[in-house]
């Protein structure tokens, strides 16, 4: 079958996006509308927060329908999600023979018009991936980031293009020309996050990886820990002759897999990052003051990051190494940039569901009360990020809810996720919230067995089927009247997963405004 490929020039190019309110294609649809596209697409009618980021584009998403198919369209993209043998859009287009390609397919194609860089890892990419790109804005360098959820520091997008003039006068193909001028004629970056699941990455074609972590994850493709390492092994082959590897040392998983990679492939450069690294990016832990983790590496000193846990240092290691990386490319002395670069990673402030500060209240007694979100649904990511907040908000007593993602992780996992609350005072569980792949059936566990398992190991264990019946519970716990010698400044409240118990963070910040 012949490769369908964009353009190496969009502008003007009439794109049609069938499931542009997903994560990954709303940010793609920013990333060519800044390349000039004319961008059309569909969905569904609910609202997502990926809605506001159409609209400051002048694009609103369409019902799917096989009329959304007009003679202009040249490309269709479309989600995984939605099939070309039952999505009207997708039959209308294969109809008419218009090339239709996969949101990856579609990814992998533009990544091929740029000097890409390809971030990967079980944990850390889409924080990595925000990073990079932060620091990247303090720096003269012509790049484009495409990350997988909104960071704060983009403008409360997923990607930020360093030419982009944005709307113009509410006209799409008037905004899009703008852009398009002021594109840049050389070689331009162009970083995004890349999906290990079902091999996702495959389509990318990266100049450089950065391999933040390799552990076993996504049970129902790759049941065991070899399968997702051979993946990886793989995407990292896919590197051109002398590619470059950037891989945390501090990673079994990743170093493990650098080192098979590299017997592959003799010619690829490996730089490793981390406090077990030398050189430029060996990493020095400088401690927490003020709410601010401060580092030093071998190229800077003296760095600070706002967002807790020493897992986003080592993620703000990775972005520093990618960023000296591509000024080396670019002939620069990255030595010559230390102030951009220390004035980058205290811009970071996070991103949705990502350490996300969703806000802060009053209990009865006065103590305050901090509500985080964050989309920790592995294992290593739930205790690292806990540990992290341990550390970042000593004097706060932590409680901790949380709600695992897929009957096949939970399984395969079981005793890792039971053992990885240790840096909460309090832990509330519910059930496990399923995927659309996996049926409920064909599994011997449910939520009450992972609270049974997480009681084994911790006395403050409570269990609530649904979500919003913690509720009540969530603001007697935060009621409490606190060791003040142990406690200070009041409560953390984290919910943490992949589901949808982020609105118990939401209905208890409610609550506690309505009393205060």
């Amino acid at each position: 079958m012949k490769k369908i490929a964009l353009p190496l020039d969009v502008k003007g190019v009439h794109i049609h996006f069938v499931g542009i309110k997903g994560t990954g294609m709303a940010a793609l649809v920013e990333i060519l509308f800044s390349r000039g596209a004319v961008i059309t697409g569909s969905d569904v009618a609910e609202r997502f927060y990926t809605d506001e980021i159409l609209e400051k584009l002048g694009i609103c998403a369409l019902p799917f329908s096989e009329s959304n198919i007009t003679d202009s369209v040249q490309y269709v993209v479309y989600s995984s999600a939605y099939s070309p043998q039952k999505n009207p859009d997708l039959i209308a287009a294969m109809a008419r023979d218009i090339p239709c390609m996969l949101y990856t397919e579609a990814l992998g194609s533009y990544s091929e018009t740029a000097f890409s860089v390809g971030i990967c890892g079980v944990h850390g990419k889409t924080s990595t991936t925000g990073l990079t790109g932060t620091v990247l804005k303090q720096l003269d360098l012509p790049f484009q980031v495409l990350a997988g959820s909104v960071i704060n520091s983009f403008g409360n997008r997923c990607t930020f293009t360093s030419w982009a003039k944005g709307k113009k006068d509410g006209v799409q193909e008037e905004a899009s020309r703008a852009c398009a001028d002021t594109v840049p004629q050389g070689k331009h970056y162009f970083v995004a996050e890349t999906c290990e699941y079902q091999r996702h990455f495959m389509s990318f074609c990266p100049k450089i990886i950065v391999l933040t972590s390799v552990e076993s994850d996504h049970q129902d493709y790759y049941p065991t820990f070899a399968d997702i390492q051979n993946a990886f092994i793989d995407y990292i082959c896919k590197l051109p002759q002398n590619g470059t590897l950037i891989f945390c040392a501090d990673d079994a998983g990743a170093s493990e897999t650098a080192a098979l990679a590299a017997k592959k492939r003799g010619d690829i450069r490996l730089v490793p990052y981390g406090t077990t690294a030398s050189g430029d990016y060996a990493l020095s832990f400088d401690g927490v003051g003020g709410e601010r983790n401060r580092f030093s590496l071998g190229l800077y000193k003296n760095l600070a990051l706002k967002v807790p846990g020493r897992h986003e240092v080592l993620d703000a290691t990775a972005a520093v190494a990618v960023s000296a990386e591509l000024l080396r490319d670019a002939g620069k002395n990255p030595a010559d940039y230390s102030a951009q670069v220390a004035a980058g990673l205290m811009e970071f402030s996070g991103g949705k569901r990502r350490s996300e500060l969703v806000g802060s209240a009053r209990n009865k007694n006065g103590d305050s009360v901090v509500v985080i979100d964050d989309y920790g649904h592995h294992p290593t990511a739930i205790r690292t990020t806990l540990q992290g907040y341990r550390e970042f908000y000593a004097g706060r007593k932590i409680i901790v809810d949380f709600m695992s993602h897929t009957y096949s992780r939970t399984q395969a996992l079981l005793d890792e996720f039971a053992t990885s609350f240790t840096g909460a005072d309090q832990i509330i569980l519910h059930k496990i919230y399923s995927s659309a792949r996996e049926n409920a059936a064909d599994f011997s566990i449910t939520g009450r067995t992972l609270y049974e398992k997480t009681c084994a190991h911790f006395a403050d264990v409570h269990y609530f089927e649904e979500i919003l019946d913690a509720t009540p519970f969530a603001l007697e716990m935060l009621d409490e009247p606190l060791d003040a010698k142990k406690y200070p400044d009041g409560y953390l409240f984290v919910t943490m997963g992949a589901g949808d118990n982020w609105k118990l963070g939401r209905e208890v910040l409610k609550a506690l405004d309505a009393q205060s």
